[in-house]
């Protein structure tokens, strides 16, 4: 079993690995459009790579949190865009296996559809209501038909990555007063959708747009899952999202290291490299991406699915995700220092590593809620 373990991790980093150079050819252009590219989400599906956090009986690779978090971070290092909308289904797959919330015929059907090349994504942000992680019932809803063969959907959603790409919507409704998810396929008459992520300052690609909901009809049997969301925390989600902004990061430090190589002022006469000023930058730029970087797989490492260490881990992660989020700004915002007028133009691909890792400190745990949790577990130890 280990060798095989060995085996499906070694594949999968190879794959992201071949993945990543490929979406790297075509980032810049998908930035500039503010369009996912279909290629990268060809590319996806069709190698399997969107089944990694899939168990091996519905055809995945069953990899733990930490090995889907060496993935990923091969992933993002060819477009922070197209790893982002992944990273949604590989966080997904991996908390539901663990979490089991879903209706358990749904759950063995969606599995197979993962691991087969389907792309799916929790849709629950709101205009109002903003991040579903704040708690509160949608202001979408499903309610029955009037004859009672299924429900009506209606609302809008925010900030819903992989937009037309995506083949399965699991939607965050209000469905008679109480929380559910219900299954929206793509396609199906009354889903509207409103182009308002291409000019946004992160992810540009990632096709983040609103989707509109307008008397949607969906059979009786769509509904996935009832009850509250945050029962269980999902540990998936901070842990791959940060692994996204640190790949951007390390993205951001092999292109100036190049950028020092290759440029040769007249003046100096030789690579900038050359130069202890660049080189102290350089360092310090790797003294954290190498800190950052062993907390987060530490963190992850000790993550073994065991409901018990929920709440124990909660502020570990909250760590680890702040100090990765922080970092992958420093270290953006120190190579566009190193690479000078140059890094804020589209000669270089540094303003998009810039620009995407500031998305980081948006996703929860964040900010003072992070700090907090950090702090009121510290504290614990000595009451």
């Amino acid at each position: 079993m280990e060798n095989q373990d060995e085996k499906n991790v070694e594949t999968a980093v190879s794959l992201a690995t071949t993945l990543a150079q490929q979406f790297a050819s075509r980032a810049d252009e998908a930035d500039k459009a503010g369009v996912l590219p279909t290629e990268d989400v060809a590319a996806l599906k069709d190698s399997g790579y969107l089944g990694i956090s899939v168990p091996r009986e519905f055809g995945g690779y069953g990899l733990s949190l930490r090995d889907c978090v060496a993935a990923q971070l091969a992933l993002a290092q060819g477009s922070t865009s197209t790893a982002i909308v992944a990273g949604m289904q590989v966080h997904i797959f991996g908390h539901q296996r663990e979490v089991r919330s879903w209706d358990d015929n749904w759950y063995a059907q969606f599995c197979r559809l993962a691991a087969s090349g389907s792309l799916f994504n929790s849709i629950a942000s709101e205009p109002a209501m903003g991040s579903p992680s704040r708690g509160g019932l949608p202001a979408t809803t499903a309610v029955p038909t009037k004859n009672g063969d299924g429900w009506i959907v209606n609302g809008r959603k925010t900030w819903s990555t992989g937009g037309k790409h995506l083949t399965h919507m699991l939607v965050r409704v209000d469905l008679e007063g109480e929380g559910a998810v219900v299954l929206v396929e793509q396609g199906v008459p009354g889903v509207e959708w409103i182009t308002t992520w291409s000019d946004s300052l992160s992810l540009r690609a990632s096709d983040s747009h609103d989707v509109v909901f307008t008397n949607v009809h969906i059979p009786k049997s769509y509904v996935v899952e009832r009850g509250d969301a945050k029962a269980k925390p999902n540990v998936w989600f901070p842990m791959i999202m940060s692994t996204i902004y640190l790949g951007a990061a390390m993205a951001a430090r092999n292109r100036v290291i190049q950028f020092s190589l290759e440029r040769v002022p007249t003046a100096l006469g030789k690579p900038i490299a050359t130069l202890p000023k660049i080189q102290r930058q350089i360092g310090e730029i790797d003294v954290a991406l190498q800190a950052a970087r062993s907390l987060l797989f530490d963190v992850a490492s000790e993550w073994a699915g065991d409901d018990a260490d929920r709440k124990k881990m909660s502020a570990r992660i909250a760590a680890a995700k702040t100090m990765v989020t922080e970092t992958a700004n420093k270290v953006t915002d120190q190579a566009l220092r190193i690479a000078g007028g140059s890094s804020i133009t589209k000669a270089l691909p540094l303003e998009r590593y810039f620009r995407d890792v500031r998305a980081g400190s948006m996703q929860p745990p964040s900010g003072d809620t992070a700090l907090e949790m950090v702090g009121r577990a510290a504290i614990a130890e000595f009451e």
